[in-house]
C-alpha cells in the first residue's frame, strides 16, 4: 500500500464516521434546530473529507489530467464547505420566521 492509499482510506473513513455521527444526531436530538445543527456540521465536514479522499485517490497514476480532476474535486469540496452552512443558516432563519419553537426541558423555567 502506498502513502496515498493510506491517506485516502483515513479521509474516507473519517468522512463515513462524521456521516454516521450526523445521522445519529438527526435521530436522537429532540427538536428541529438541534437536528439541523447536527446535520449541517457533520454532513459538511464529512463531505469535504470524503471528496478530499477521492481527490487524493485520483492522484495515484500522477499525470496532468489527474491533477486537474483532483483540483476540480477540491473546488467542489470548497463549494460544499461554503454552501452547506449557508443553507443551514437560511433554513434555520426560515423556521424562526415561521414560528417553530425551540425545545425546552419540561419543569424548568428560562432565566
Amino acid at each position: 500500500m502506498t502513502i496515498l492509499s493510506i491517506l485516502t482510506m483515513i479521509l474516507v473513513l473519517a468522512g463515513l464516521f462524521f456521516f454516521l455521527a450526523g445521522t445519529v444526531g438527526i435521530l436522537r436530538l429532540p427538536d428541529f434546530y438541534s437536528r439541523l445543527h447536527a446535520a449541517g456540521k457533520c454532513d459538511s465536514l464529512a463531505a469535504v473529507l470524503m471528496i478530499a479522499g477521492l481527490a487524493i485517490y485520483n492522484l495515484d497514476p500522477f499525470s496532468f489530467g489527474s491533477l486537474l480532476v483532483s483540483a476540480k474535486l477540491m473546488l467542489i469540496a470548497g463549494f460544499v464547505f461554503v454552501t452547506s452552512p449557508t443553507a443551514t443558516h437560511a433554513i434555520t432563519e426560515a423556521a424562526l420566521v415561521l414560528g417553530v419553537k425551540p425545545w425546552q426541558r419540561k419543569g424548568r423555567k428560562r432565566p
